[in-house]
């Protein structure tokens, strides 16, 4: 295999058979030390999250795959934390989109004046933010993705479409439960002109909570997973 990108919380190798292979790690993002999906740097290593998001993440590939919904999932290998997947561009240099049930964390950072701490967002609220560290991965609209090149309104509608339907699958998954879903965020990329769901849909990329207090990444895997 040859590595071919080197990221927070995973690295990503090329196959022979034209596939790739995305390794998983124990590090993910937080500040200080402190869990925080939101945040866009590595704040801490927790031992074995990376097998964690990986089994969520197979977990919830299978749902979708079930409800009809294609995503570039193809087999994963717990034991070495890897997951073959089927190969996706990524828009513009990486597109993170996120949907918010209940507004906290950044949301909340930028927008406290408008709106208090724990108020659910009726329908679910989708955002895009570039991935550009140095940038503080910054906002943008479709409008504005459009205007830049990086994909076409159809594209861009398409993609909100399929965030809003995986948010509600796994909002339902986990409230079957017990637990509830605040927010979660997922990467799209394209396969011969497709948008499709591409990286992972990882305990590690979710905020949810359990009787008003949040659930750690591998407890979260735990509860999802032992049922």
């Amino acid at each position: 295999m040859k590595k071919v990108y080197e990221g927070k919380t995973k690295d990503v190798y090329s196959l022979d058979n034209g596939n790739v292979m995305l390794k998983f790690k124990d590090d993910c993002t937080g500040k200080d030390g402190v869990f925080d999906p939101g945040e866009n740097t590595v704040g801490l290593t927790i031992e074995g999250i990376g097998k964690a998001n990986l089994q969520t993440s197979v977990y919830y590939f299978e749902l979708l795959k079930k409800a009809g919904i294609k995503t570039h999932y193809v087999s994963a290998n717990v034991d070495d934390a890897t997951m073959e997947v089927l190969p996706g561009k990524v828009f513009g240099h990486g597109l993170e989109v996120i949907c918010r049930l209940v507004a906290t964390g950044s949301f909340i950072r930028r927008y406290g004046e408008y709106i208090a701490d724990g108020t659910p967002l009726k329908g679910g609220y989708v955002e895009c933010t570039f991935k550009n560290d140095a940038k503080g991965d910054p906002l943008v609209t479709m409008e504005g993705l459009e205007a830049l090149g990086v994909m076409s309104a159809e594209m861009f509608n398409s993609m909100k479409e399929q965030t809003l339907k995986i948010t509600k699958i796994v909002a339902d998954d986990l409230k079957s439960i017990g637990l509830d879903l605040w927010d979660i965020k997922f990467e799209f990329g394209y396969n011969n002109d497709e948008v499709i769901l591409i990286d992972e849909i990882a305990s590690g990329n979710m905020r949810v909570y359990k009787d008003g207090k949040i659930v750690e990444p591998v407890e979260l895997t735990k509860l999802i997973l032992c049922r």
